[in-house]
C-alpha cells in the first residue's frame, strides 16, 4: 500500500499538472478585442427582480434617459453609433408572409394593439404605436406614447437598412416551419451579408435553420448540452459538437468553471466556429440580464476579449472604447 501511495501520488500530481497546464490561459493570447452585443438595440431598461414569463416589462421601466424604443431602426442605428458590434433583435412571422421585428408574443403590453403578434399582418402592425405602453411611474405618465407609431420594422427593412452590420436574430417560437421560412428568406441574401448573421431560439426552428444555413445557431437545449459536456470533458481539450458553430451565452457566474477560462476557452470555441458572449448572472431567469453597468465589467477577467451582452450599450461602450 505504501508503495502504491509512493508511486501513485506523484503520478496523480503529474496528471493534474498536465491538465492544469493544458487548460491554463497564462500563455494564450486573446485573438480579438471584446465584441459588444446590444440586446434589442438601445432600449429602455427595467429592474429584473421578480420578473416572470408574463411580466409586462414596459410597465416597469426606469425613468427614461433617452427616447429610443427597442427593436426599431432608430434604436439599432443608435446602438451601432454608440459602439455595438452586433445588435440582437426578435422576429415573428406575420399573416402576410413577412417577419416582424418585435419582442413580445402579444401586442397588449407595449403597443395600442391587442392579440398575438403573429396573428396580424405586417401592414396592421405598422399602424401601431410601439411606445404606447411604456411607463416608469405605474401608469401616471407614458413618456414614449405617440413617439413609436409606424416604427415597427420588418426583418427585410432591417437587413436593407444595415447591409454591412452583424445581427443575432431571436426566433420567439418553437415552430420548425418558422425556422424553415426564416432560412428560406435569409438564403436570398448575398453570402457576405448572410455570414454576418446568427440565429437563436426554440430548439425546433433553430435545428431547421442549422440544417439549411451554414451560420452559427443556438437553442437553450444545445447551449445546456454544450456547457455540461464541456464541463465534464473539456479538461482534455475536447469540444462537444453542440459547442460547434454556435452562439454561446455564458452567465458571468458560470464562466470561471469552464476549462481554460478565459483565453484558452475562447480560442477553442473560436476554432470551432463559435462566438462566446458573457451575459449577466443566471439565477433561474432568462438571459435578459446583461453587463449593464461600468462596475459589472469588474466581473470579467482583465483583458477579456470575448463577447459582452449588454442592455446599456450607451454605458458600456464608452468605458471599453473611449473616444
Amino acid at each position: 500500500m505504501r508503495r502504491i501511495v509512493r508511486f501513485g501520488l506523484p503520478f496523480i500530481l503529474l496528471i493534474a499538472g498536465v491538465i492544469a497546464l493544458c487548460n491554463s490561459s497564462f500563455w494564450v493570447s486573446p485573438q480579438t478585442k471584446p465584441t459588444l452585443l446590444a440586446h434589442r438595440g438601445l432600449a429602455q431598461t427595467y429592474p429584473a427582480a421578480g420578473l416572470t414569463a408574463t411580466t409586462c416589462t414596459a410597465a416597469r421601466i426606469f425613468p427614461p434617459e433617452h427616447a429610443f424604443i427597442e427593436n426599431t431602426l432608430p434604436s439599432m442605428r443608435a446602438a451601432f453609433a454608440a459602439g455595438a458590434d452586433i445588435v440582437e433583435l426578435d422576429v415573428h412571422p406575420t399573416t402576410d408572409g413577412q417577419f416582424a421585428v418585435f419582442h413580445d408574443w402579444s401586442l397588449d403590453c407595449r403597443t395600442d394593439g391587442h392579440g398575438v403578434t403573429r396573428e396580424h399582418s405586417l401592414a396592421d402592425l405598422k399602424k401601431l404605436d410601439v411606445g404606447y405602453g411604456y411607463t416608469a411611474d405605474g401608469g401616471k405618465s407614458f413618456p414614449l406614447r405617440g413617439t413609436g407609431t409606424g416604427l415597427l420594422p420588418s426583418l427585410d427593412e432591417v437587413l436593407s437598412a444595415f447591409p454591412d452590420k452583424r445581427f443575432l436574430i431571436h426566433i420567439k417560437s418553437n415552430d420548425a416551419d418558422e425556422g424553415r421560412r426564416l432560412a428560406e428568406r435569409l438564403k436570398s441574401l448575398p453570402p457576405e451579408q448572410l455570414q454576418r448573421l446568427s440565429i437563436y431560439g426554440g430548439a425546433l426552428p433553430v435545428a431547421m435553420v442549422r440544417d439549411m444555413l451554414d451560420i452559427p445557431t443556438m437553442s437553450g437545449a444545445t447551449l445546456k448540452r454544450c456547457l455540461i459536456r464541456y464541463f465534464l470533458l473539456g479538461w482534455s481539450g475536447y469540444v462537444p459538437s453542440d459547442c460547434e458553430r454556435s452562439v454561446l451565452l455564458v452567465p458571468v457566474n458560470y464562466a470561471p468553471w469552464l476549462w481554460g477560462w478565459p483565453n484558452r476557452f475562447l480560442n477553442r470555441m473560436n476554432d470551432h466556429g463559435s462566438a462566446v458572449f458573457i451575459v449577466g448572472r443566471h439565477d433561474g431567469q432568462d438571459f435578459s440580464s446583461g453587463i449593464d453597468r461600468a462596475e459589472d465589467l469588474a466581473l470579467l477577467p482583465s483583458g477579456f476579449a470575448g463577447g459582452i451582452w449588454t442592455n446599456r450599450i450607451d454605458r458600456i461602450a464608452p468605458v471599453l472604447r473611449p473616444r
